[in-house]
């Protein structure tokens, strides 16, 4: 199955860049669209529920401008990332200006609903939804996601135990449609082995946090750019659900990352933004195992440039074999 015309026909990179909770705001999203990738935000960052109507009107009005100045390479299509989940009381009014706004791209997470995926159809937009695994991707498909994004291993925030390997053969057995790979990807060689795995494009979070455009503090930022794979702590003691955080954000708490209780799953709770959770992330801040990377704050629009030169190299190099 071909991809989508919203994923493909506006894109430079074959990137998505992730919902980033509290981080992700209408100044990273326009960057990273206007550099040619889907920006992405969780409508539970416009707080409170009345801001989400001025950042999708900022969002969407000055890509227009963005567009109009530059026909030759227009904005890539944004996205917004809904929590289906029980707990989040502002699901109903988020969606409803989604349908006004007309927003192009749908990421939903922890929770399908079919009413919902034929909502966006009826404007014309698509669904992409976020799983760990095979039956989870099944699940969503049935239930008229178009498309999926599979969280593997070593991703930032929530993310899943499997290998890419594993994950995306799994779903490529019985799908053909869109598919995203997230986990630990921060390098243009990673994007193209995402597509040589059988994604159709990278989905890249951690990376952009440490940015001049993302709302992160800057201790969080420079904790990126001076921290590597073996930094990632990957526990369910905060949220209910497995994320990967920073080593030194737990210390930092006065928690011992090599002794953290487990939490129950049953207490998880992704409603509108509650004190505890926005303490989990505000405080205890979640990175992927792809950080080693980076080694300075930067803005969008350098991350990119570097993230095009070394794809387009990759495959350079690799069609010279």
């Amino acid at each position: 199955m071909a991809a989508p015309t919203v994923l493909r026909d506006r894109l430079r990179l074959p990137v998505i860049a992730s919902p980033l909770f509290i981080i992700s705001n209408p100044d990273l999203v326009i960057a990273q669209s206007m550099a040619g990738i889907v920006g992405s935000f969780p409508s539970l960052n416009a707080r409170p529920q009345s801001e989400l109507r001025v950042w999708l009107t900022r969002i969407t009005e000055e890509l227009a401008k963005y567009d109009a100045i530059h026909p030759e390479t227009p904005s890539a299509p944004y996205a917004v990332n809904l929590i289906v989940h029980k707990s989040n009381d502002r699901l109903d009014e988020d969606l409803s200006l989604i349908e006004e706004f007309e927003v192009p791209i749908v990421i939903t997470s922890l929770g399908v609903r079919p009413d919902f995926n034929e909502r966006i159809h009826a404007y014309g937009g698509i669904v992409l939804h976020d799983v760990i695994d095979n039956q989870f991707a099944l699940k969503a498909i049935d239930r008229g996601a178009d498309g999926l994004i599979a969280v593997a291993a070593g991703a930032g925030g929530h993310a899943g135990r499997l290998s890419p390997f594993a994950l995306i053969q799994e779903i490529r057995a019985w799908f053909d449609g869109p598919l995203a790979l997230s986990g630990s990807i921060a390098s243009g060689d990673a994007v193209l082995a995402a597509q040589a795995v059988g994604a159709d494009l990278a989905y890249i979070g951690s990376l952009f946090i440490a940015t001049d455009e993302a709302n992160a503090a800057p201790a969080y930022k420079q904790m990126i750019v001076d921290s590597a794979a073996d930094d990632i702590v990957y526990t369910n003691l905060f949220t209910g659900v497995h994320a990967n955080y920073l080593r030194g954000s737990i210390e930092a708490a006065g928690l011992d990352p090599a002794d953290l209780p487990q939490s129950d799953p049953s207490a998880m709770n992704f409603g509108s933004g509650g004190d505890a959770t926005a303490k989990a992330w505000r405080d205890i801040w979640g990175a992927g195992q792809g950080i080693g990377v980076l080694d300075k704050i930067e803005p969008v629009a350098e991350v990119t440039a570097r993230l095009l030169a070394e794809y387009t190299s990759a495959r350079e190099r690799l069609s010279l074999r």
